[in-house]
């Protein structure tokens, strides 16, 4: 039986979106092509533009979806959910073309004429929500504000997976992230909360 028009346009467009992440991920923006992407998603030229109508819009694409590419863990609400996502994510970074894809076009976005931060206030959204959650269980000291840590750690792991992917292509990005946290926990959680929670270990064992 002959595979259902709609649900070929599905699978054509999930095709050239993993093609184009491999191929945004392997050569950046500028040094991505149409071509590139067409032959490696093995479609044809009316095939790619009836779905993306050029490289700018592909890019648009495969940053929006960014959310979209992450398994998110299941946990439960609060500062642990927090952590266990930042963790989640460095492996994701390592393992997953179409979240390396996204973030990179996130940070190179300029070259293709975009101003967008959208991405970033997504996951500050999405931190801000764990957070609340975190305050409810009383896991946050009193002087912490939710929506502006959450901004400070968008900012911090920003930063850090960067980082970590111009020293070592991201090999060593979970150990950065256990840094991260073994600094940033002092100054958000009280120690009795600390020391229940799980944030990975630092490179001399001591626990983050």
């Amino acid at each position: 039986m002959a595979e259902p028009k709609q649900e070929r346009a599905v699978k054509t467009r999930e095709a050239i979106l993993y093609a184009a992440a491999e191929i945004f991920d392997e050569y950046g923006y500028s040094g991505a092509s149409v071509s590139k992407i067409m032959n490696r998603a093995g479609v044809t030229q009316g095939g790619m533009y009836f779905h993306f109508k050029s490289k700018r819009s592909l890019a648009q694409a495969v940053m929006a979806s960014q959310q979209d590419f992450v398994n998110f863990p299941m946990g439960e609400a609060g500062l642990q959910r927090v952590i266990d996502l930042t963790f989640h994510l460095a492996r994701e970074l390592q393992e997953n073309v179409l979240v390396r894809a996204s973030i990179r076009l996130a940070v190179e976005q300029g070259e293709f004429g975009m101003q967008d931060d959208t991405v970033y206030r997504e996951w500050a959204d999405r931190l801000y929500t764990y957070l609340r959650a975190a305050r409810e269980r009383g896991e946050l000291l009193s002087e912490v504000d939710e929506r502006e840590f959450a901004n400070v750690l968008v900012g911090a792991y920003s930063g850090t997976q960067l980082y970590s992917q111009v020293s070592t292509g991201r090999a060593d990005l979970p150990e950065r992230v256990a840094s991260l946290w073994h600094y940033l926990l002092p100054g958000i959680t009280p120690p009795h909360v600390r020391a229940k929670l799980r944030a990975g270990h630092r490179r001399s064992g001591v626990a983050a």
